[in-house]
């Protein structure tokens, strides 16, 4: 479900650069963090194309996974866009624009690190927005039959993962990572480098590919016995006089900042391809043999996810909690008593929407004659509901609501989807459609039960003074 989280939306202080070589490209290339106003989200920005265009962090424009997870929108790309997204995420930074002169990011080290030391730089500010965020509340799966990946989101207090990794290798195996906490982002797994096996790396420079890398931001394992013709094909590619494997296997020099370094390497990856998803996620998620395809394919399943719940639009509230206003405030604002009084309590109120609550119990009096034994609660009174907890938000305006009458204007695109009964809790959510303008409201209301929606209408009132 999507609800609030605790905390304002975030963006960065100033703007920062970095500059280096595209991983696959070899172009180099200039990255500018700029802060973003609220609810832009991450997004990019190519400033060496004709109108700058820009491409959403966004799952379905994922076009290739192979060495990245490359984007595309409308003919303009991104590659390789999962590093810097996994830093900005990593940070709880929720709107950014990442301003590129070239398609790819650069490498760098092969790692987050120099993305977070760069925007940990400049700071992050809190925006006036309040984060929403994809709660977990049951179990999310999502397998390649394929290649027997799989990735699990599960219920939990905040954003966890793990990866497990099993390369089916001598020189590197089976390895496993966890963070408890997205903020252990930077001391655990940020500076995790991107890694590769000899025979990829073979591969790769027959096609041309890896025109930025060098020994110093990828860590290159050999699974194989090294012969005089890729020594010699290695030491030109990386422009190195010599190259040696060490005792731990990897290709020269290189120290593992970690053990299990492809490991946290491979869960930096899960966090930069799940940022796709747009939002904030509060569950655990579970990855065995991760990869950019099955990040990016359960990233796109999650979205499709949050977008039906944003259509259905359901408010999810934690009942228990005193509300904003009990029956006694709204009896005291408005005119309605029992048993025409159909809104028991406000939730939430905002200068342009209002959430509202009634019990619907066998108690209600309609329920005599509508139907004997069989109560369903009428919608016109539904309708009546939404347009009470509609005046407690247009009321709200007036210093003395107590001598205001309101009055409807209009009721159009009515729907009932199912029926309300004895026992059911309706919870209200009306949200204005134009900005209140001499007592007369425009709003959109909607109402559920057990997070369903069951009736929706788009309603026009007017406040009048009476006294």
């Amino acid at each position: 479900m999507i609800s609030k989280a605790e905390g304002k939306q975030k963006t960065i202080a100033g703007e920062v650069s970095l500059t280096g070589v595209g991983l696959h490209t070899g172009k180099n290339v200039t990255l500018t963090f700029k802060p973003s106003e609220e609810n832009t989200g991450m997004y990019f920005k190519r400033i060496d194309i004709e109108g700058q265009p820009i491409i959403e962090a966004n799952a379905d424009y994922v076009v290739n996974t192979q060495r990245g997870t490359n984007l595309e929108k409308l003919g303009v790309h991104i590659q390789t866009s999962e590093h810097v997204l996994a830093a900005c995420v990593g940070l709880g930074i929720d709107n950014i624009c990442l301003e590129m002169d070239s398609p790819e990011p650069p490498i760098m080290d092969g790692s987050s690190k120099f993305f977070v030391e760069a925007l940990e730089k400049v700071g992050l500010v809190e925006q006036e927005a309040c984060r929403e965020e994809f709660v977990v509340t049951e179990v999310i799966s999502y397998l390649d039959e394929k290649t027997g990946s799989e990735i699990i989101l599960m219920p939990a207090d905040e954003y966890q993962l793990t990866t497990m990794v099993d390369f089916g290798t001598k020189i590197l195996g089976t390895q496993n990572a966890s963070i408890k906490s997205i903020t252990e982002f930077k001391d655990q797994i940020s500076d995790s480098r991107t890694f590769s096996f000899l025979h990829e790396i073979e591969m790769l420079l027959e096609h041309g590919l890896i025109k930025g890398g060098d020994l110093n931001n990828a860590i290159v394992y050999v699974d194989k016995e090294l012969s005089e013709e890729t020594m010699a094909k290695l030491r030109k590619a990386f422009n190195k006089d010599s190259i040696s494997v060490k005792s731990n296997g990897i290709l020269d020099n290189l120290t593992l900042n970690h053990p299990n370094e492809a490991a946290r390497h491979k869960l930096l990856d899960v966090i930069g391809d799940l940022a796709l998803v747009g939002m904030p996620i509060k569950g655990k998620v579970i990855a065995n043999k991760p990869g950019h395809h099955v990040n990016t394919e359960f990233a796109k399943k999650l979205k499709k996810i949050i977008k039906t719940e944003k259509r259905n639009n359901i408010p999810v509230f934690d009942l228990t909690k005193p509300p904003v206003k009990d029956v006694n405030d709204i009896m005291a604002m408005l005119p309605h008593r029992p048993p025409f009084l159909l809104v028991d309590k406000i939730l939430e109120i905002s200068d342009n929407h209002v959430i509202g609550l009634k019990n619907v119990t066998m108690n209600e009096p309609f329920f005599v004659g509508h139907f004997p034994g069989a109560p369903v609660m009428p919608g016109v009174l539904q309708v009546e509901a939404m347009a009470q907890t509609g005046g407690i938000l247009v009321l709200s305006t007036v210093p003395d609501p107590e001598n205001y009458l309101t009055y409807f204007m209009k009721i159009d695109n009515v729907r009932f989807k199912q029926q309300v009964l004895p026992g059911d809790t309706l919870i209200f959510k009306l949200v204005l459609l134009s900005p209140i303008r001499r007592g007369i409201c425009h709003m959109q209301g909607n109402a559920y039960v057990n997070g369903k929606l069951v009736s929706e209408a788009e309603l026009m009132a007017q406040i009048v003074k009476v006294k």
